[in-house]
């Protein structure tokens, strides 16, 4: 771990916060981030700090062509004085790709690791101990240098923020099935984990609310016909008593949480299967009864129960189970994130 500067206010900062007894996700802002500028080739030593505004240039890159790439992980204190991280060898090794994919500059595995490390000892007294409830971090990476040639931004800056939360849970959800906008292709940036992704998925998102579904679930551009994921989670499926889910193709985000649930799947002695899975198939086995149950990941909410999928012409298939094995994943996971059984795979990171 390398070292950094502690900027003047930070102690006042964290003497006057106070946890709120409604945390939301995301609601609640730690009082402290960490921050780290790029020019000249190189990063500097980086800085814990006040939370508060950011400076930026008007004609900065990030603004106009969008460089930021980012990623969504959380710090455990249930049941332990010593908080701890979940994965976050993994987050790095997918922050360095998603910026490699937009040509940005990633901060060393050493810069990374100090300035989770500082926001979140820093913020150990307002890491939530009840079950279900972390520290959320949220590192980041913009392009800083204003102007308007196409090209990688020369400046940079890495900000770490945080937020006390709940696990982010919309109860069973209703997912709207997208067969005319398309969020990725091969090729393109699906694989990475940057803000024009999410921004690719807004206009699906907001039409699905205002039908009464809680989220829009991706096809493939090409075909339409492929399952992809949903606007900010993985998908599986139980059918025929085996856990399925699809393929990564290259144009859908490698999730960390999908990556551990079927490391645990395996380990509990569940098959599993992915492969590229189409669309109607699994409406279909939703309709016959032979796929049981449909349930989505992601850091966030860690397993969120699917009761139904909905085509714009009103036509939902519902399964019949919601949250039966979604919940035993999730709890098992959890469980470990926690501490609270042991680890037996090397992923929880002490502090």
């Amino acid at each position: 771990m390398s070292t950094y500067k502690t900027a003047p206010g930070v102690e006042a900062a964290l003497a006057g916060y106070r946890l709120p007894e409604k945390l939301g996700f995301g609601l609640s802002t730690a009082p402290v981030m960490f921050s780290a500028l790029y020019a000249n080739g190189a990063w500097d030593e980086g800085e814990l700090l006040p939370h508060g505004p950011v400076e930026i240039w008007p004609g900065a890159r990030v603004l106009h062509y969008a460089e930021l790439v980012f990623e969504g992980m959380k710090a455990y204190r249930v049941g332990n004085d010593t908080p701890s991280l979940f994965r976050p060898q993994a987050n790095y090794q997918r922050l360095v790709r998603s910026a490699t994919r937009l040509a940005m500059p990633a901060p060393s595995e050493a810069l990374f690791m100090t300035a989770l490390t500082a926001i979140t000892r820093a913020c150990t007294p307002f890491i939530p101990r009840v079950s279900g409830q972390s520290l959320y971090l949220r590192p980041f990476i913009f392009g800083t240098e204003p102007g308007y040639q196409i090209r990688p931004s020369l400046t940079a800056r890495f900000l770490v923020i945080a937020n006390p939360a709940e696990v982010y849970s919309a109860g069973p959800m209703r997912v709207s099935i997208e067969r005319d906008d398309s969020r990725a292709s091969p090729g393109g940036t699906g694989t990475a984990k940057t803000g024009g992704n999410y921004a690719a998925s807004l206009r699906a998102t907001q039409v699905a609310s205002e039908r009464g579904y809680t989220v829009a679930l991706w096809l493939d551009a090409g075909t339409r016909q492929l399952i992809q994921e949903l606007s900010g989670m993985n998908l599986f499926a139980v059918i025929d008593g085996t856990l399925h889910t699809p393929l990564l193709d290259g144009s859908i985000l490698e999730g960390i949480t999908r990556d551990s649930l079927l490391t645990l799947a395996r380990a509990r002695g569940l098959t599993v299967v992915e492969r590229p899975m189409r669309i109607d198939e699994l409406l279909e086995q939703i309709r016959s009864g032979v796929c049981t149950e449909v349930f989505a990941c992601g850091t966030a909410a860690i397993v969120s129960p699917i009761e139904l999928l909905g085509e714009r012409d009103g036509t939902e298939y519902r399964p019949r189970d919601v949250d039966v094995v979604a919940a035993s994943l999730r709890e098992g996971l959890l469980a470990i994130q926690e501490r609270r059984v042991e680890d037996p795979f090397g992923w929880v990171q002490p502090v």
